[in-house]
């Protein structure tokens, strides 16, 4: 099949292990119609030769409670922190483990001649793929052997968003300078047509903000493909942005910082030098999709408290 946005390799990892993102993805998909109704129904674990059934089993908590931790919101991070305290303490060995288990499977197994005949229903001429993984990658458009369960896969890119006087900027920058990252303003891309409208009090359309999105992400996919980890400070106000921003959730993270109307509207009124009115804070309150797989912070924090918590979250330096 085609790669489906937003959904993630099996081999990318949460943590110490992989599997449990591309489950995560395959949630969040089908709560908002995504999912492609192939994937569907392989969806949960009653099927328990399945990848869902096996990562259930391995972390020791039902699917039905996982799905429902998913829906209430939350980064990958906080969910699998949830999981371990929920479920089955598995240490790091006992995660290595499962992690060579679960990118190997299909190979010279008891379920190789299921592999073949997958990779027969696929289209797969036979002999390139190895696992099921490989077949799953294949399957959706990426190289087979791209990725390892013992390569680090590390966050490539972090967005800080919210709307306008957040504080998303201070925080994006500050996080990137005590990570050793790369800052970029997101608000720097816009072409001037953008600014000038905002400048007279004019919300931006969404075919205003397509092409500043399109920068967004290639200026991020550039950094990226350089070796170099990114902060961004970028609005991104809706899920539909923020899936043009970060396609592949596997690299990617979003943190949003969350201030309610009255505080982000005394920030602005002390802020000099902006474009940023009171009539376009209303429009970006409007516009507003709250994300639900982003860490969560409170924008009245000091900015330290923000970082650091960000920093302790996603396991950066």
């Amino acid at each position: 099949m085609p790669r489906v946005a937003g959904l993630r390799s099996p081999h990318a990892r949460v943590g110490r292990i992989v599997v449990f993102g591309r489950m995560l993805d395959k949630i969040r998909l089908h709560a908002r119609g995504g999912l492609p109704a192939d994937y569907a129904a392989n969806l949960g674990d009653a099927r328990p030769a399945l990848f869902d059934g096996r990562c259930c089993r391995f972390l020791g908590v039902p699917y039905a409670a996982l799905r429902d931790r998913v829906l209430e919101g939350g980064c990958d991070e906080e969910i699998l922190a949830w999981a371990h305290a929920r479920g089955t303490a598995r240490s790091d060995e006992e995660c290595v483990a499962w992690n060579r288990f679960m990118t190997k499977l299909g190979w010279r197994d008891d379920r190789s001649d299921v592999l073949v005949e997958r990779g027969r229903e696929f289209g797969v001429e036979p002999g390139r793929v190895q696992t099921f993984c490989e077949l799953i990658d294949v399957d959706e458009g990426r190289p087979a052997g791209a990725t390892r369960s013992w390569e680090a896969h590390p966050i490539g890119s972090i967005v800080v968003m919210g709307v306008c006087g957040c504080g998303k900027t201070t925080v994006a920058r500050g996080l990137a300078a005590a990570a050793g990252c790369e800052f970029m303003e997101a608000d720097d891309l816009h072409p001037p047509a953008n600014i000038a409208k905002m400048s007279a009090g004019v919300a931006l359309t969404d075919a205003d903000r397509a092409p500043w999105l399109d920068a967004v992400r290639a200026a991020i996919e550039t950094r990226l493909a350089r070796g170099s980890r990114v902060v961004t400070a970028c609005s991104a106000l809706s899920a539909a942005y923020r899936r043009v921003i970060a396609p592949d959730p596997g690299n990617s993270r979003f943190v949003y910082l969350r201030g309610d109307y009255d505080l982000i509207r005394g920030r602005l009124a002390g802020r000099s030098g902006h474009y940023m009115g009171e009539a376009l804070l209303r429009s970006q309150f409007e516009a507003l999709e709250p994300p639900t797989d982003a860490l969560v912070a409170d924008a009245a924090l000091e900015p330290d408290v923000i970082i650091d918590r960000i920093r302790k979250a996603f396991d950066l330096p």
